[in-house]
């Protein structure tokens, strides 16, 4: 199929057999999304399948989902929205940084090419990186697991914290994962990534030889050098790259700066 003849093709890829798929509201939704499927495997145009496909996949956790997560690159974004407004579907730029999305009615899927905080945007490499599996009649490419965890490292708010499907991502596809690559993700976020794994080491206790221990060693080897060094002079408050709202008062009122921005000096 035309998906398989791109860079990073599901013919080169490694297939999984999906241990399971979220369960949907109505046979509507299942119509709408099977169709959206095969258009898209049909075309030209790179995409992956991420969220609680991908989580479901690697997992086996079924849950209902209300939509369907696409990822491309920036650049492909407008090739999809483009491509199902022509077919006759509403199409809509949600955020134009990040997110478009494509409705039927009621139903609806999420075209993603970055994160809403700006961090992270869907590459070439993750398209390389990816698996090949069979979901709703058509073979597609879906997020690999290294990916599928960097893509929720940054989703922790009051309304939605993703922290359980990254635990149960590690626990079911440990080996699957590339650590190094997951490193160099998140290396100038290293303690986020060490939030995840002692997370992880927490949550299941019996399983924590599933982290390299190669990798804990380098995270706590930086926070002990950190811990020597004094404290930034800039008040920074990057919490808003987890939650602009829960964190919002820390850059409106309390002299906080955020990601970007000029806030106080600390006093020496």
């Amino acid at each position: 199929m035309a998906n398989e003849k791109l860079p990073g093709s599901s013919a080169s890829l490694p297939v999984i057999d999906a241990k399971a798929e979220p369960t949907l509201k109505s046979a509507e939704a299942e119509a709408f999304y099977t169709h959206a499927i095969s258009e898209l495997a049909a075309s030209d145009i790179p995409f992956l399948v991420a969220g609680t496909y991908a989580v479901s996949a690697y997992t086996g956790v079924v849950r209902q989902t209300r939509d369907l997560d696409i990822f491309c690159k920036a650049g492909d974004c407008a090739r999809i929205l483009t491509h199902f407004k022509d077919i006759g579907y509403a199409v809509e730029i949600r955020d134009d940084r990040w997110l478009g999305k494509v409705f039927q009615g009621k139903h609806f899927f999420d075209v993603i090419f970055a994160s809403a905080n700006g961090i992270m945007q869907v590459e070439n490499q993750w398209l390389e990186h990816a698996r090949q599996v069979e979901l709703l009649g058509s073979k597609v490419r879906i997020i690999g697991p290294t990916e599928l965890i960097w893509s929720k490292c940054f989703i922790q708010d009051r309304g939605r914290h993703d922290g359980a499907d990254i635990a149960h991502t590690i626990l079911k596809a440990h080996d699957q994962i590339d650590w190094q690559r997951l490193l160099s993700y998140l290396d100038i976020h290293w303690e986020v990534l060490l939030m995840q794994l002692l997370h992880y080491r927490w949550v299941y206790p019996s399983e924590r030889g599933h982290i390299p221990d190669w990798l804990l060693d380098e995270l706590l080897a930086r926070l002990a050098r950190q811990r020597q060094l004094p404290s930034p002079r800039m008040k920074i408050c990057r919490g808003r790259l987890l939650s602009q709202v829960d964190y919002e008062v820390d850059v409106k009122e309390w002299g906080f700066a955020g990601v970007g921005g000029i806030g106080e000096l600390h006093d020496a």
